[in-house]
């Protein structure tokens, strides 16, 4: 298990080379949920979400032999863009692979940060490609399953507890639950009253078969939301999840999408459906705890374009 030492010691590893991203209260979010409400903007770090953050600290491991040779990500968008961009600061070669539903732009500006990127037709295929590339010698810069990357995702709750107001309950997007079970970690140790809820869509929900099912377990995937989507949580993420978060909650695309509105219309941010999830999703929360609840949400992302949320907001019917 990741403990806050592991956090803590990841912080300095990666300080100067990410944000330290803002940590406001909303008074729009608070309106429209009828409670107090934070946020943590990490759509504001460098390439748009949180993954910067443990893609750096794996990169920044590695020694001489193990930078010349490169590295290889799977991802269905941030976590690529993080990988391709950290990467080429750090003048290491890498290699992206990604599912065909992956969106253009991430594909775009992982090619542009000079990495090799490859697609897959499933998010499946693009887990099982990455093991040929492993077999030629590149280092797996994992999203998730990697103590190293779910201490440095943990930063997001180590700033959240010392910038934060009193909180009640603090909301989490989940794919494969690193950035939860850091945070987790992070805020059991500085805040220990504090309770942490996940949220996954219906089509991705690696998270809640693993709690069901008691261990990970393969799911089949059919949400728009790609930067959600693991084919299954891993033995360490679903650890740390079982141990320390409350519950995990589940959206539809639909509320997702919905929520990516709400978050432009009433808290004056760009976001993508990862982060979307957690309006509808607070709204749980608050029917279960009241609303006398201090709720922090953390927007973990904002790498979707205009095109993709007209597409969105035209499928499911929304305005």
């Amino acid at each position: 298990m990741i403990t806050v030492t592991d956090v803590e010691a990841a912080a300095e590893r990666i300080a100067g080379h990410v944000v330290r991203t803002p940590t406001v209260p909303s008074p729009g979010l608070s309106a429209l949920l009828g409670a107090q409400v934070t946020v943590k903007l990490e759509l504001l770090q460098r390439t748009g979400s949180f993954k910067a953050r443990g893609a750096t600290a794996k990169l920044l491991t590695l020694d001489e032999a193990r930078r010349s040779a490169g590295v290889v990500a799977v991802s269905g968008g941030n976590h690529g863009i993080a990988v391709a961009v950290m990467a080429g600061a750090l003048g290491i070669g890498a290699t992206v692979v990604m599912p065909r539903s992956a969106p253009g732009r991430a594909v775009d500006i992982a090619e542009a940060s000079g990495a090799s990127v490859v697609l897959a037709e499933t998010m499946h295929d693009a887990f099982a490609l990455v093991d040929e590339f492993r077999t030629k010698g590149l280092t797996l810069v994992h999203p998730f399953d990697d103590p190293v990357v779910i201490a440095a995702q943990g930063t997001v709750g180590l700033e959240f507890a010392e910038d934060a107001g009193e909180l009640t309950d603090v909301l989490v997007s989940i794919g494969g639950g690193g950035l939860i079970s850091g945070i987790a970690a992070a805020l059991r140790a500085r805040r220990p009253g504090v309770r942490i809820w996940g949220v996954e869509t219906e089509g991705a929900p690696a998270m809640s078969a693993a709690l069901a099912s008691g261990g990970p377990v393969p799911v089949e995937l059919s949400s728009i939301v790609s930067t959600l989507s693991a084919p299954s949580a891993s033995q360490l993420t679903y650890e740390h999840v079982s141990a320390l978060v409350t519950e995990v909650l589940t959206v539809t695309d639909a509320e997702a999408v919905r929520g990516v509105l709400d978050l432009a219309d009433h808290a004056k941010v760009w976001a993508e459906p990862a982060a979307g999830c957690l309006l509808p999703a607070a709204r749980q929360v608050l029917e279960r705890v009241g609303g006398d609840a201090r709720l922090g949400l953390v927007v973990c992302g904002g790498n979707a374009t205009a095109t993709d949320m007209t597409a969105w907001a035209e499928r499911f019917g929304l305005r």
